[in-house]
Order: C-alpha cells, then structure tokens, then sequence
C-alpha cells in the first residue's frame, strides 16, 4: 500500500512540474550590472528539495519570476544533501532554504517565508 500511495504522490507530482514548467511566465528583467550583482549575492544561498513537491515548485516558480539562480540541492534519500539538511537544518523538510551571511547559517523554512524572504531582498 505504501509503494502506491509514493507512486501516485510521484506521479501527480511529475505532472504538476511539468505543468509548471509549460505554463512559467516572463522572468523579471535587470540591467546586466544589476543581475550580475544579484548573482553574487545569490552564491550564499540554495534551496534544498524534493523535484516533485508542490511547494518546492511553487518556490522554484517564485524563483524563476524573480530570475533568481539558486543553487538546488536534492534532499531525496540516498542525497549527501539530506544529511547536510538534516545536521544544519533540524529536520528533513522541505522547501529549506539555506541562508549563509557573515559566517552565520539560517535555514528558512515554509514555501510562503522563502517567497517573501526572496521579495523582499531581491525583487
């Protein structure tokens, strides 16, 4: 029963990606300068993820219309970046974003905060 209930939860995850995927909008234009520098300051960031889940597609979309490479990071099982997310995080959860800012780690939680945390420095 468990093998079904991860295949469907897979399978109707798969499709809601790719139903992301052909629907995504415009991403936000910047001055070359400008997206340059976001760039930078986006090297001390990743998300890490499931590629199928909801609100890690509802971040990546936020993501992509706000034109930000992120680095992502899988956390699925048998991922290095599990045990990381795991050890630096607390709990394997995600969306995790991982904030690194003058030598301090933040590990940000909940699709609904890594969007206005995105927004708000970044838009």
């Amino acid at each position: 029963m468990k093998v079904l209930i991860n295949f469907i939860r897979n399978l109707l995850g798969y499709i809601i990606a790719i139903i992301d995927l052909v629907t995504r909008g415009p991403k936000l234009k910047r001055t070359p300068e400008k997206q340059k520098q976001i760039n930078n300051e986006l090297k001390h960031l990743s998300l890490y993820q499931f590629y199928a889940c909801p609100f890690c597609i509802k971040t990546r979309r936020a993501m992509h219309k706000l034109n930000l490479p992120i680095e992502k990071r899988s956390a699925s099982e048998g991922s290095p970046h599990r045990a990381a997310l795991l050890a630096g995080g607390g709990q394997i959860k995600v969306p995790c974003l991982r904030i690194e800012q003058e030598g301090k780690v933040e590990w940000l939680y909940e699709s609904s905060e890594i969007i206005r945390y995105l927004k708000t420095h970044f838009a």
